[in-house]
C-alpha cells in the first residue's frame, strides 16, 4: 500500500507538472544564452583543466569531479537499464533530448551559485541553490525547504538507491539470496561511514582519482560490445526513434511512458537543474563565474551523452528482451553475459561497486552545505555531524532490504522536490546569469582572461556579501575576507 501510494505521488509529480517546468526552463535557458551549451562546448573543456589561483582553494577539475561522482552513479546502469524495460528503447530518445536542454540549466544554476557564492575563515569558497534561492525570492522559508529536500534526497532516497541498485547486481549469481542483502547492505554502510570520517577533503581527491577511471572502463566495454553486434545497430536506431514517436502508447499510459521514463531516469542521473551540482560549483576558485558554469554542462554531458547512451546503446545492440520481470540490473548483465559470458555479471558487479560508492560519497558531501545554511549558515557540532553520518549510514544499509518500486518512487519525489524550487529560482535571476555570459564573452573578444566584477553587470551591492577574482593582489583578498566576515 505505502509503495501504491509513493508511485500515485510520483507519477502526478512528473506527469505533466516537473516535465512542463524543466522543458520550459530549460528551453527558455537555451533560447536567452543562444544555445550556450553548444555554442561554448570546446571553451567549456578547455576551462577543464585551468588551475585554481590558491593551492589549498579547490580547482575547476575538482569542483566537476564532485559533482559528477554524484551524477556518474548507479543510475547510469540501473536507470538507463530500468528505463528501457518499463518504457521502451524510445526512452533513450527523451533521455538524450532532456540532457541537451538540461545543459542549459545546469550552466544557469552553477554559474548563479559562482556569482553568489561566500568566502569562509580560511579564504575558502561555498554557496549553492539554497543562497540564490533566499535572494531570488527574498525569504528565507523557500531555501529552507529546499535544503531539506536536498537532504531528504541525498543522504536518504538516493542512498537508499544507491544500495538497492548494488545488491540487484547480485541477482545474477546461483548463491543470491536475503543474506546476500544484508551482507551487501552492511559492507557498504561500513566502508560508507569509514570515508565520512575522514572529512569533505577525502572525498575531493579519492574522486578526483575514481570518477575517470571507473568511466573510462565502462566506456571501453560497452564499446567493445558494440563492436561485437555491429550488425545490429542500424535496427537498434530504428527501435529507438520509432519508439519514441509512438505517441499513441505515449498518451495511451503517459505515467509509463518512453517520454516520462527517458525524462525521470536521464534527470536522476544527469541532475540538471535539480540543484545539486551548484553546491560543488560554488567551491571553485575562478575568475569569473562562467567558467564554472560552462565546465558543469560537460559533467551532464560525460554523465548522460557518454555513460547513459553506453549502457543503452550496450545493451540494445545485443539484442536481449528488455521486460519488465528483468528491469535493472538483470537486463544489463543478461546483455553483457550474451557476448562475455559469465566474466561480463562480474564485470557489472565491480562496477556497480564504484559507481554506488563514489555516488553516495558525492551525495552527502551536497548535505554538508545543505546542514550548514540549515543552520544558520554555520557548519553543525562534529558531534551532529557524527549523528548525521552515523543514520545515512543506517540508511545505507536498510536501502539493500527494500523493493525497486518503492526506493525509486522515493528518489524521485524527494529530486522532484528539489527541482520545483531551484528552477523558478534561476528563472528570477537568469538575468544575472546571462549578463555575466555577455561579459565573459566580450572579455574574450578582446583577447582577456576574463575576471568578474559584480557592479559590472548590475547586481546590486546588497545581494553579493563577497566576490573575489583569483587574480586579485593578496591585500585586497584579505580585505574583502574581513567586509564579508563583517556583514
Amino acid at each position: 500500500m505505502i509503495t501504491q501510494v509513493l508511485e500515485s505521488i510520483d507519477n502526478f509529480l512528473y506527469a505533466p507538472i516537473l516535465i512542463i517546468i524543466m522543458a520550459a526552463a530549460g528551453l527558455y535557458f537555451t533560447v536567452r544564452t543562444r544555445f550556450v551549451q553548444l555554442r561554448l562546448f570546446g571553451e567549456a573543456c578547455r576551462l577543464i583543466l585551468e588551475p585554481p589561483a590558491g593551492k589549498k582553494t579547490v580547482s575547476s577539475f575538482q569542483a566537476l569531479m564532485v559533482s559528477t561522482a554524484s551524477r556518474v552513479g548507479t543510475g547510469n546502469i540501473v536507470g538507463v537499464a530500468t528505463a528501457i524495460c518499463l518504457g521502451g528503447a524510445g526512452s533513450v530518445f527523451w533521455m538524450w533530448v532532456m540532457c541537451i536542454i538540461g545543459a542549459a540549466s545546469a550552466f544557469m544554476e552553477s554559474t548563479l551559485a559562482q556569482i553568489f557564492k561566500r568566502v569562509d575563515k580560511d579564504g575558502g569558497y561555498y554557496g549553492g541553490p539554497a543562497y540564490y534561492i533566499e535572494m531570488a525570492m527574498h525569504s528565507r522559508v523557500p531555501a529552507f525547504i529546499f535544503s531539506l529536500f536536498l537532504i531528504l534526497t541525498y543522504a536518504f532516497g538516493f542512498n537508499l538507491l544507491a544500495s538497492y541498485n548494488l545488491q540487484s547486481t547480485f541477482m545474477a549469481y546461483s548463491w543470491y539470496g536475503h543474506w546476500t542483502k544484508i551482507a551487501v547492505g552492511a559492507v557498504l554502510a561500513l566502508l560508507t561511514g569509514y570515508c565520512l570520517m575522514g572529512g569533505g577533503k577525502r572525498i575531493v581527491h579519492l574522486t578526483e582519482v575514481v570518477v575517470p577511471v571507473m568511466g573510462i572502463l565502462y566506456v571501453l566495454l560497452s564499446l567493445l560490445v558494440l563492436i561485437l553486434n555491429i550488425k545490429n545497430i542500424p535496427a537498434m536506431f530504428v527501435d529507438i526513434f520509432t519508439d519514441a514517436f509512438n505517441f499513441k502508447a505515449i498518451f495511451g499510459g503517459i505515467a509509463g511512458s518512453c517520454l516520462v521514463l527517458g525524462i525521470k531516469r536521464g534527470l536522476f542521473s544527469n541532475e540538471a537543474g535539480v540543484g545539486s551540482a551548484p553546491n560543488a560549483s560554488a567551491s571553485a576558485d575562478v575568475s569569473h563565474p562562467v567558467k564554472q558554469g560552462l565546465v558543469q554542462t560537460i559533467s551532464v554531458y560525460i554523465d548522460t551523452m557518454l555513460l547513459c547512451t553506453a549502457t543503452a546503446l550496450m545493451c540494445l545492440s545485443t539484442g536481449v528482451a528488455h521486460t519488465k520481470e528483468v528491469a535493472g540490473a538483470p537486463y544489463v548483465q543478461n546483455a553483457i553475459s550474451s557476448v562475455l559470458g559469465k566474466t561480463g555479471p562480474v564485470f557489472i558487479t565491480l562496477a556497480m561497486i564504484l559507481f554506488a560508492f563514489t555516488t553516495l560519497l558525492g551525495n552527502l558531501y551536497y548535505c554538508d552545505n545543505a546542514l550548514a545554511f540549515m543552520n544558520n549558515k554555520k557548519i553543525p557540532s562534529k558531534r551532529f555531524m557524527n549523528m548525521f553520518y552515523i543514520a545515512c549510514v543506517v540508511v545505507i544499509f536498510v536501502g539493500a532490504l527494500l523493493k525497486m518500486e518503492a526506493v525509486w518512487a522515493v528518489a524521485d519525489i524527494t529530486m522532484g522536490g528539489m527541482t520545483i524550487i531551484n528552477l523558478p529560482a534561476c528563472v528570477i535571476f537568469s538575468k544575472y546569469a546571462i549578463g555575466a555570459l555577455n561579459d565573459y564573452e566580450r572579455q574574450k573578444r578582446k583577447g582577456l582572461n576574463p575576471k568578474f566584477t559584480a557592479e559590472r553587470i548590475g547586481i546590486p551591492a546588497d545581494l553579493v556579501m563577497t566576490w573575489k577574482s583569483s587574480s586579485d593582489a593578496p591585500k585586497k583578498r584579505k580585505k574583502r575576507r574581513k567586509k564579508a566576515a563583517a556583514q
